[in-house]
């Protein structure tokens, strides 16, 4: 009994030592990414002549998705780390995302197209500001991880991303006669470039590590009825 309470202390000192380092590497990754946006940024690297496909910044909001989607897949403290990270600050981290204001801001003063700022701005709005509702409603009733609603606000969340992306892309001078003069432009340059190449990305992966956990939580919970079934049978 004492052998085996000792290697359980082991193996226990060790999962803390596994995710303190995954922890702590992913830390690392993010402080990286945004020296990296900022370098580039500062030297003009998204900045693409007007009419042009965005392609930069296309490849700065797909590649961390993609290196996020390869580490979760193959990376067994990474993955363990995202399917243990506390959904309550997850979904409060998007409520920074109530700063689309800005994008509506800025159409007012000629800066942005209408076509991209106001469906970027309402939608990051929307999601902004029901947050600490989702927030609360995460402290006061645990079940509501995997409900319906909570899913669907996640969805919403990544659709609103996605849509600002291709309202964004297509205002960059794609689509002219839609947009009119004013473009996309200023989004390829510091400082609002790094809410294409930084922010999108993260709050995309945010909700997509909440809705990870939830699909796992609820395929245990049916294998567990089945379990249970089974052993009745």
């Amino acid at each position: 009994m004492e052998t085996a309470a000792i290697n359980e202390n082991m193996i226990h000192k060790s999962e803390n030592r596994t995710d303190r380092w995954a922890k702590t590497i992913t830390a690392g990754v993010l402080v990286v990414w945004l020296a990296l946006v900022l370098e580039l940024g500062a030297n003009g690297s998204f900045v693409r002549r007007p009419g042009s496909i965005p392609l930069p910044i296309i490849i700065g909001v797909i590649a961390p998705l993609i290196v996020f989607f390869a580490a979760f897949r193959l990376s067994e403290s990474f993955h363990s780390l995202v399917l243990t990270a506390d959904v309550r600050l997850m979904a409060g981290i998007q409520a920074w995302r109530f700063a689309g204001l800005g994008f509506l801001a800025l159409y007012a003063n000629g800066v942005l197209p209408g076509f991209f700022a106001w469906p970027a701005g309402v939608g990051d709005m929307f999601i902004g500001l029901t947050a600490p509702w989702v927030i609360m409603a995460l402290i006061q009733r645990p079940d509501f991880k995997s409900s319906s609603l909570f899913i669907g606000w996640n969805l919403l969340g990544i659709l609103d991303l996605v849509v600002a992306i291709s309202t964004g892309a297509l205002s960059s001078g794609l689509a002219p006669g839609i947009v009119g003069a004013t473009t996309t432009a200023p989004m390829a340059h510091l400082p609002l470039v790094l809410i294409p190449a930084y922010l999108v990305p993260l709050f995309i992966m945010l909700h997509l590590a909440t809705l990870f956990q939830v699909s796992t939580s609820s395929s245990r919970n049916v294998s567990k009825v089945a379990m249970s079934y089974t052993n009745v049978g």
